[in-house]
C-alpha cells in the first residue's frame, strides 16, 4: 500500500481497477493520430464513460487523493488519454469553476465533464508567445457584445473545438500591459472565425492558426471582470502547469517500464550506461510524482488553484520527458527514425515541452521570484 493513501482510498483504487479491467477490453482500437475528427469522437466517448461511471467529476474534485488515484490507475491501465478534451478538462473547466459566475458554471462545466463540448486555447499570437502580455487581438465593446479582431497561433485542438478560451485586449491604453486584458469564451462556430491547421513535426495537426474578423462575443461570455483577464489567465496557467501534466508523468513512468522490458528483450539492457540512465529516470519520475501529490494536496488549501510549485514540476518534467525518449531512441536504434514505431513520435513531440505552458526560462523566473523570493532582474 502506498503510504500516501489511506485504507479507504486504496479500496477506492481497487474498485477503479476493477471497472477499468471490465471496460477497457470493450473499447474499439484508437483512430489514426492524424485523424482529429475521429480522435475527437474516440476521446469524447471515453470521457462519457468516465462521466457515467461517476469518475469524471474527480478531475475537479476537492478530494485530492481520489483525483490522484484516478490519474494513476487510468494511465497505468493504458486507458485513453483526455486527448481532444485536454483544454476543457484541465484548463478552461477548472478556471471557470474557480472564476466563473453561477450561470457560467451551469452552462459550461457539465458539457465538458460529459465530453459533449471540446475547448481549445487561444492565448499565443505571432508576436506574443512567451511575452503573452504583448497580445494585440482586440475586443471592442458594442452594447452587450465584444467585437473581436486579430489572430492566434498554436491554438490547441482548434480544428475540432466548440469553444475557445480566448485572451483579448479590451483597453489599449492600460499600463502596464498586463492590465487591459480580458478572458472570453469564444464559440468557434461564430461568424468571422477561420481556422487554419498547422502540421507539426510528427505529421499531426493538433495546433492551428485562428483568425478573428469582427467576431461578436456576448459580454456574458467574459470570465472575470473586464480588464482583469491577466489575473484569470494566471489561474488558467496555474492549472496548466500545476496539475495538467500529472497524468503525463504517470504515463512516462509506464513508458519507462515498457522501455526497460524492451531493452531486456533485445539485449540493449547489457549496456551499463543505459541501465544507469533508466535507473536514474525511474528515481526522478518517482520523485516528480511525489511532488505532484504534494502540489495537488496543497491546492486544496489555496481555493483549489495550484501554487507556484507547479512551475517546478513543469520545468523538471520538460527535461525528463526529453531524456526518457532519448533513452528510447537508444533502445530502438535505427528504428528511432520510423514515425510508425513506438516512442518515435513521442520523442519528437517531447522537444516542444520546454516551450509549452510557458518556456523553461519563464518557469525559472517564477521559481526564483515566487518560491525563492529573489528580486526581479533589472
Amino acid at each position: 500500500m502506498d503510504p500516501a493513501y489511506t485504507a479507504d482510498e486504496e479500496e477506492f483504487r481497487a474498485g477503479l481497477r476493477g471497472w477499468l479491467a471490465r471496460v477497457l477490453p470493450t473499447l474499439p482500437p484508437p483512430p489514426p493520430a492524424a485523424d482529429w475528427p475521429a480522435r475527437r469522437a474516440y476521446d469524447t466517448a471515453w470521457q462519457r464513460l468516465l462521466h457515467d461511471a461517476g469518475y469524471a467529476r474527480l478531475y475537479w474534485s476537492d478530494d485530492p487523493a481520489h483525483r490522484l488515484i484516478l490519474l494513476e490507475e487510468t494511465e497505468r491501465a493504458g486507458a485513453p488519454y483526455v486527448g481532444a478534451n485536454f483544454v476543457g478538462l484541465l484548463h478552461a473547466g477548472p478556471t471557470i469553476a474557480a472564476e466563473g459566475t453561477d450561470e457560467q458554471r451551469a452552462r459550461w462545466l457539465e458539457p465538458i465533464l460529459r465530453g459533449d463540448e471540446i475547448w481549445c486555447q487561444g492565448f499565443s499570437e505571432p508576436g506574443a508567445g512567451s511575452d503573452l502580455a504583448a497580445l494585440r487581438t482586440r475586443a471592442v465593446r458594442d452594447g452587450d457584445s465584444y467585437v473581436v479582431t486579430g489572430s492566434k497561433i498554436w491554438t490547441s485542438h482548434a480544428e475540432v473545438a466548440d469553444w475557445c478560451e480566448l485572451l483579448v485586449r479590451t483597453d489599449d491604453s492600460a499600463t502596464p500591459r498586463h492590465r487591459g486584458i480580458s478572458w472570453l469564451a469564444l464559440p468557434m462556430d461564430a461568424p468571422g472565425v477561420t481556422v487554419r491547421p498547422l502540421r507539426t513535426l510528427t505529421g499531426t495537426a493538433e495546433f492551428a492558426e485562428v483568425f478573428l474578423d469582427g467576431v461578436r462575443v456576448p459580454t456574458g461570455h467574459r470570465v472575470g471582470a473586464e480588464n482583469d483577464g491577466w489575473r484569470v489567465t494566471v489561474v488558467t496557467l496555474a492549472f496548466e502547469r500545476g496539475t495538467a501534466f500529472a497524468g503525463e508523468v504517470v504515463g512516462c513512468r509506464r513508458t519507462l517500464d515498457e522501455l526497460a522490458a524492451a531493452a531486456r528483450a533485445d539485449g540493449t539492457w547489457d549496456d551499463p550506461v543505459l541501465r544507469r540512465t533508466l535507473g536514474r529516470l525511474n528515481a526522478e519520475f518517482t520523485a516528480l510524482w511525489r511532488l505532484i501529490q504534494t502540489n495537488v494536496r496543497e491546492a486544496r488549501h489555496l481555493g483549489g488553484v495550484p501554487g507556484p510549485g507547479g512551475s517546478v514540476v513543469k520545468l523538471r518534467y520538460a527535461q525528463l520527458r526529453q531524456e526518457l525518449y532519448e533513452a528510447a531512441a537508444a533502445v530502438l536504434g535505427d528504428a528511432a527514425l520510423d514515425l510508425d514505431r513506438p516512442w518515435t513520435a513521442a520523442r519528437l513531440s517531447s522537444l516542444a515541452y520546454t516551450i509549452a505552458a510557458g518556456t523553461s526560462q519563464i518557469q525559472r523566473n517564477i521559481i526564483a521570484e515566487r518560491i525563492l523570493g529573489l528580486p526581479k532582474g533589472g
